[in-house]
């Protein structure tokens, strides 16, 4: 893909890598990135040659937030952010967001460098998350007089306990990666150097599985965030449903009845 849209794409097997790649501006996300990757999402959710997708970035951040201002100047910019209405300049990273969250392929986040504003959302919207040592994250929304949005306030009291993004949200302290592996929020701690590697194990682990399986699944843990009891019951059942006919699903339970590693197609 043209890298006037602020993203890389490439391909390693049935993992689609999708690399920031704006370093000169801390890996930002204007809204021709967004829109960009929005449209990798929503082509990725029916595209059988992806079975897995890694998110990481150029240099020396991952994601540092949003750029919201186009200004080529630092005055002009000045005068943009001063006056902006925010709530519309959101509007495309609420979509990417969304897209993202709604993907059932699986997602590892590539945590190669500094994560800021709504970068939290690009790293911890992954179903698996690595990270490098050392790692500065900061949430800056309050510490600029923001409140935090883009769907801030929707995903991130679902993966982070509620004092623990409490003391991030209202405080603004930098924490480290180490801090949020300690929280149960990173799975993999790794030498900046091993960052990718790393992520490449798992999500090459995860392309060699059973791709419908594991997006049926997915989707059923999302869902029972917004659900009840009973509606989580019909959701099960109705997965099964759906599940029962794979190939991968006969595959598994042939394999292990045969007593042999399963071979997953992703059908």
């Amino acid at each position: 893909m043209d890298n006037k849209e602020g993203i890389l794409i490439t391909r390693e097997g049935d993992v689609a890598v999708v690399t920031l790649n704006r370093p000169s501006r801390g890996n930002l996300i204007d809204d021709v990135t967004a829109e960009a990757m929005s449209a990798f999402f929503v082509a990725a959710q029916t595209d059988p040659t992806i079975r897995a997708v890694i998110i990481t970035g150029t240099g020396k951040q991952y994601c540092t937030g949003g750029d919201i201002s186009a200004k080529p100047d630092a005055a002009a910019r000045t005068a943009n952010i001063t006056t902006m209405d925010y709530r519309w300049l959101s509007m495309p990273f609420i979509q990417l967001f969304r897209d993202m969250w709604e993907l059932d392929k699986p997602v590892v986040s590539a945590v190669n460098g500094t994560v800021a504003g709504i970068g939290w959302m690009m790293a911890l919207l992954a179903d698996l998350v690595v990270a490098a040592e050392g790692t500065r994250w900061t949430h800056v929304f309050t510490r600029r007089g923001m409140i935090p949005h883009a769907g801030d306030t929707y995903f991130l009291p679902r993966i982070i306990p509620f004092h623990r993004l409490n003391e991030l949200a209202l405080l603004s302290d930098p924490v480290t990666t180490e801090t949020l592996h300690s929280w149960g929020i990173i799975n993999r701690l790794a030498p900046k150097d091993q960052v990718m590697a790393t992520a490449m194990e798992l999500a090459t682990r995860l392309a060699q599985g059973p791709t419908r399986t594991l997006g049926l699944t997915k989707r059923l843990y999302r869902r029972s965030l917004d659900s009840d009891l009973m509606g989580m019951f019909n959701e099960e059942t109705a997965g099964q449903t759906m599940n029962s006919t794979t190939t991968d699903r006969i595959e598994g339970m042939k394999a292990f009845a045969e007593g042999r590693p399963p071979k997953f197609t992703g059908n």
